[in-house]
């Protein structure tokens, strides 16, 4: 029984012994659970504190790329904005040297013509045909006076030099004061205190046939253009009245009094805007002709001298009643009536576009004084103003030159050339030192439009009120015209024309101011231009 009891007492010391070793070990393993979760939260509050420092270190490296590209584009910014400004100032040097040093150059308020003056002798002007048209003749006290051989007949084309300069006086200063004679001529005349002779101008110009439009002309006051059209070289241009270059400065004071009424300062051929009558019924007929490609030859009229227009009456020259017409037999007898139908069928937009592929309205690109020549018809214009303008009435006007381009760009198949009066420049040795060439300005209609045209034109003068020139040794294909310019009907005389008519030498454009019809006073000038120039 005691036995009993002390097993049992041991057993109890060994159980208790036993789960006291149980409590340790479990208080040691939440000790050690506890150590370990302190480390892993170390650990990760450690890693935390990395990663934010890591994110601050990359933010401020961001801010610091972000402040660097920032400070680089403005780098850039200012790079290229000086660039450009540079770029922009080369630009306009090469632009300045190209388009506007020679008129800077040639104004006359530049000091520096007043420098090569004093050593240069400013150089000649001559005719195609080796007229001297201006010369400086220097006495034996060494002045200097500008002499013009021809006195009034090149006036207005070659200008003058006192009282402003004009004309190719003007456009060709520069050079005509520039010497590229031998340099060792240059020096020697240098040495000697001589002065060297400036370069020629070798103008486009015919003098003979520059003579025979300015007599041809005679009392009248107007204008004459010459152009050769396959090249747009002006072979002559009149304007009268006219003045002396040579006394310029004497008559100076009633050149200007009498400018209001004779305007003799005036390039006529150039600045001179005329009502253009009948020779703008080219236009229209061009106009009708390529919106009616197929059906123009069909086109018919029957003429009783006047018609009414919803309620615009066209009365022919001289009510004259022309009959049953077509096209080429309209423009043949310039019927205005006939015209006057075909204007109310015209898309007037189209029509606009022409003239304006004709340089209306638009600046030419020329060296000389001149004025823009007008139309002014759109689709918002009346059956009153359109029947007038089709006829070559109404609000257009036109000078000689703009004349004598359109039809010059008819003889030349349908291609408009740049006119220009210079056509090379030469020392004294007479070699050239610059030399212009033709220059197109684009095909302004087809080449079909162009040889129709030279065919109805051809009528004009075997059938219809060119005849004058029909005994001619060849072909002339031309237009008159006739334009009232005020109220008591009294009419400008025009003509325009080329010859021969089937391989084109020279064109003409001629206004005759308040002479009456074109046949009459218009033609026989042509005629005499024709002869002189091809016979």
């Amino acid at each position: 029984m005691r036995a009993k009891q002390e097993d049992r007492k041991r057993n109890d010391r060994l159980r208790q012994k036993q789960e006291e070793k149980r409590r340790n070990d479990r208080l040691r393993q939440r000790q050690e659970n506890r150590k370990r979760n302190d480390r892993l939260r170390q650990k990760q509050q450690s890693a935390g504190n990395v990663n934010r420092r890591k994110k601050a270190e990359k933010a401020e490296e961001q801010m610091r790329q972000k402040e660097g590209r920032r400070g680089n584009s403005q780098i850039l910014i200012l790079t290229y904005s000086v660039v450009l400004i540079f770029m922009g100032m080369v630009g306009y040097f090469v632009y300045f040297m190209v388009t506007q040093s020679q008129q800077v150059i040639n104004n006359p308020y530049n000091k520096r013509q007043e420098v090569l003056a004093k050593k240069v002798q400013r150089g000649e002007i001559l005719s195609a045909d080796g007229k001297t048209l201006a010369k400086t003749v220097t006495d034996k006290d060494g002045t200097d006076t500008r002499v013009y051989p021809y006195n009034k007949i090149f006036c207005h084309v070659v200008g003058r030099t006192k009282n402003s300069m004009t004309g190719i006086e003007k456009t060709q200063c520069y050079p005509l004061l520039t010497s590229h004679s031998n340099p060792i001529k240059q020096l020697t005349n240098t040495f000697r205190g001589e002065k060297n002779k400036g370069d020629t101008v070798v103008t486009t110009l015919d003098a003979q046939l520059q003579k025979t439009a300015y007599n041809a002309l005679g009392s009248h006051k107007g204008a004459v253009v010459a152009l050769e059209p396959s090249t747009g070289k002006i072979l002559a241009m009149v304007s009268k009245p006219a003045y002396n270059p040579n006394t310029v400065e004497k008559n100076w004071e009633q050149l200007v009094k009498n400018s209001d009424e004779e305007s003799a300062l005036v390039n006529r051929a150039t600045q001179g805007l005329y009502p253009p009558g009948s020779t703008f019924k080219l236009m229209t007929a061009m106009e009708y002709m390529i919106e009616n490609p197929d059906e123009y030859q069909d086109f018919r009229y029957q003429c009783s001298g006047s018609e009414s227009f919803s309620g615009n009456v066209i009365n022919c020259y001289g009510k004259e009643r022309h009959g049953r017409l077509s096209l080429k037999s309209a423009l043949a007898k310039s019927c205005n009536g006939a015209f006057a139908k075909i204007g109310t069928q015209l898309d007037l937009t189209s029509y606009r576009k022409l003239t304006e592929k004709f340089m209306f309205n638009k600046k030419l690109d020329v060296d000389f004084e001149y004025n823009q020549s007008k139309f002014s018809l759109d689709k918002k214009s009346d059956t009153g103003e359109v029947t007038q303008t089709v006829i070559g009435q109404g609000k257009t006007m036109i000078t000689p030159l703009e004349n004598a381009l359109i039809t010059a760009t008819i003889a030349n198949d349908g291609v408009m050339m740049k006119p220009y009066v210079v056509d090379y420049l030469e020392n004294d040795d007479q070699k050239t030192v610059t030399s212009y060439e033709p220059e197109s300005q684009g095909r302004i209609v087809d080449e079909w439009v162009a040889q129709k045209m030279t065919n109805l034109m051809k009528a004009v003068v075997t059938d219809g009120t060119g005849s004058s020139l029909r005994s001619l040794p060849y072909s002339v294909a031309g237009k008159t015209g006739s334009a009232e310019f005020d109220s008591e009907g009294t009419s400008h005389a025009w003509f325009v024309g080329f010859a021969p008519a089937d391989n084109p030498k020279i064109v003409v454009s001629i206004v005759v101011e308040g002479a009456g019809t074109g046949s009459q006073y218009a033609v026989p000038i042509a005629r005499q231009m024709f002869s002189n120039y091809l016979d």
